[in-house]
């Protein structure tokens, strides 16, 4: 291949990195423009992933035209042209505006939609190849089996095996069905990242189970993508004693990478790290030390490692003193060379800028993601008949936010106030308790109170629990006599910390749309037909739900 022979060994090597940027476009005397260029045109990396960026706490997502300006820019740097990538689990909504805001994966499977994931799937692949992105970081093949879990949760298609490769399985349909928008499919985090409590942004999480309960629950989804053909697999950054003795992350495990998932399992596509700054591998090696043990381990490509420099370089110094040979690291090359191909960018790697309004918010796939959003919806508990609330206009509605600079809680209460309902409160986690407390004052004076909890996993946070002081609140307004209505916006589990509730209801997302389904639901109307895809233990198993047909 041209591409290939055109590379000095440096560049062969950058070409299994990809760093990361997010989604605007820094004016070229800046400091950021300059190591863009730097890394694009001097180090030469193959690739790069959008994320968002968080500044005073708040999540900005990327303009999509902003995005493909910048993009084209960086092609025009890029010797051999840069794929790129987007976690887009739940759509290219998980980064950029303007884009459909489908639910999370939880949702679909609530909703019994393998189609829905279809379209979510086709959908995805059109946005994101409109907008300069080519390899989708998703379906999440995680079979989220622990409660507990605090960065898996609602990315998950639920606890059952089965069902989750049977989503697994959509997606990639989906996402294949339109040859002119081809993208790269991944599912990760292999060989599981389901049944832990610990966060690998945060710590190195351990799967405790045995390996016969692995092969018979884990590792199923990730067999039916392969099966399906899909293109990469995302290692996780958790021990597995069953698998790998030596207590370190999968992805630097050649027993795990290569043994089990090459040699076992049959895998031949792109094998890519999950980002290489998580403390689950960064706290136990080096930046170089990291990215030569991924290499070892059977990695193609190392995603967002520390410093990319130093990955290049200590990779270099491995091949020289034989700790890595070149046949292993070419082919490795070779698969992201021949991906570039695959996805087309021999043909052309510019956007069409003028032509994204012709893919982004097609009304058809806003309509298939308010109707996942609808169907998903799971009344769990509904004592004495509660909804739909018989009386709105005698309820108090409290919008539990997820911090004080968190956008969340807005479209719910946009979607309250198109309805005229009056007294609406959006909170802040941490307002001081004596608020917290005249607020539950306040509420014993309403015939209901209706609670919309935010609540997702989200990276370095380290629980799916109520934030700041709203446990104190939601025991105060329990203790107050009046029934409590609990809406989960996300983390369907936090019925176990809450089981007085007198209604509870799961959306499984956060998204636009799952906002105005709760409400809907609540409201009486649309019907309720969601079942859970998890046990709430104790409280609720798997494929439960109370369905309301024909609200009044």
């Amino acid at each position: 291949m041209a591409w290939f022979n055109s590379l000095s060994p440096a560049q062969r090597v950058a070409q299994l990195v990809m760093v990361p940027f997010y989604g605007d476009a820094p004016n070229p005397r800046s400091r950021a423009w300059r190591e863009y260029e730097s890394l694009v045109r001097e180090l030469g990396v193959g690739g790069l992933i959008v994320l968002n960026r968080v500044r005073d706490g708040v999540v900005e997502r990327a303009d999509p035209y902003q995005m493909a300006a910048f993009l084209n820019r960086m092609q025009d740097l890029a010797g051999v042209p840069l794929i790129v990538a987007g976690d887009f689990e739940r759509g290219a909504s998980m980064r950029m505006t303007s884009t459909v805001p489908f639910p999370h994966a939880m949702a679909f499977a609530a909703a019994g939609s393998l189609e829905g994931v279809r379209r979510l799937g086709l959908a995805t692949a059109r946005e994101a190849r409109a907008m300069g992105v080519h390899w989708i970081f998703a379906p999440d093949a995680d079979v989220n089996n622990n409660p507990d879990n605090p960065i898996i949760n609602i990315r998950s298609f639920g606890e059952d095996p089965q069902q989750v490769a049977a989503f697994v399985r959509a997606f990639i349909e989906g996402a294949r069905s339109d040859p002119a928008n081809r993208v790269l499919v991944t599912v990760k985090h292999f060989p599981g990242h389901g049944d832990t409590a610990v966060d690998s942004h945060i710590g190195l999480g351990v799967i405790e189970a045995p390996r016969e309960r692995i092969e018979e629950v884990e590792l199923i989804p990730f067999r039916a993508a392969i099966e399906a053909g899909v293109d990469a697999i995302m290692t996780a950054h958790l021990a597995v004693p069953a698998l790998e003795e030596e207590r370190i992350p999968a992805t630097v495990s050649r027993r795990i990478m290569t043994g089990l998932l090459r040699e076992q399992l049959g895998f031949q596509g792109i094998l890519t790290t999950d980002a290489m700054d998580m403390q689950g591998l960064a706290q136990m090696f080096p930046p170089g030390e990291a990215a030569v043990r991924a290499l070892e381990a059977g990695n193609d490509l190392l995603l967002i490692p520390q410093d990319p420099r130093a990955a290049v370089r200590a990779v270099l110094e491995a091949l020289r003193g034989g700790r890595l040979n070149w046949q292993q690291v070419n082919r490795s090359v070779m698969r992201m060379l021949e991906a570039k191909v695959r996805v087309g960018l021999h043909l052309s790697r510019q956007v069409r800028i003028e032509r994204i309004p012709d893919a982004l918010l097609d009304p058809d796939d806003l309509a298939a993601a308010r109707t996942a959003a609808q169907r998903a919806i799971t009344l769990v508990k509904n004592n004495h008949g509660l909804i739909p609330l018989k009386n709105r206009e005698n309820a108090c509605w409290f919008i539990l936010s997820g911090s004080r600079f968190s956008t969340q809680g807005q479209g719910l209460l946009e979607e309250l106030r198109s309805r005229r309902v009056r007294n609406v409160t959006l909170l802040d986690p941490q307002l001081p308790e004596a608020e917290f407390a005249a607020l539950a004052e306040k509420a014993a004076a309403c015939e209901t109170a209706v609670l919309g909890a935010y609540v997702t996993a989200s990276a370095y946070r380290g629980n799916v629990d109520l934030a700041g002081n709203y446990p104190g609140f939601v025991k105060k307004l329990l203790a107050g006599g009046r029934p409590v209505v609990f809406v989960a916006l996300g983390n369907p589990y936090l019925l176990r910390t809450y089981p007085d509730v007198a209604a509870y209801l799961a959306t499984f997302s956060t998204a636009r749309v799952s906002e105005e389904a709760a409400v809907r639901a609540v409201l009486g109307e649309a019907p309720i037909t969601g079942r859970l895809p998890v046990t709430i233990p104790g409280l609720a198993t798997a494929g439960f739900g109370i369905m309301i047909e024909k609200p009044e």
